[in-house]
């Protein structure tokens, strides 16, 4: 029996690992409102924070590892 392998397109990827900040940070519940393994979704999820992840450079910078928006930073 072979194995089917999917593959997502650029905006897909980007669209997903941004969904992830509506639904509070969580991934699991993300990746089964998208049909996708939790682990796929993590691994794009880590690209993104990163910035590795094409399509999400701004992402990087915005949100946190946890995938939460990150409270804008003051300067005393």
């Amino acid at each position: 029996m072979t194995k089917k392998i999917r593959t997502y397109s650029t905006e897909f990827k980007a669209e997903a690992v941004k969904k992830i900040a509506d639904n509070d940070g969580d991934i699991s519940a993300t990746a089964k409102q998208l049909g996708i393994a939790m682990q796929t979704l993590s691994n794009w999820h880590n690209k993104a924070t990163q910035g590795k992840l094409e399509g999400t450079e701004q992402y990087a910078t915005a949100y946190g590892r946890d995938g939460r928006e990150q409270a804008p930073q003051t300067t005393a």
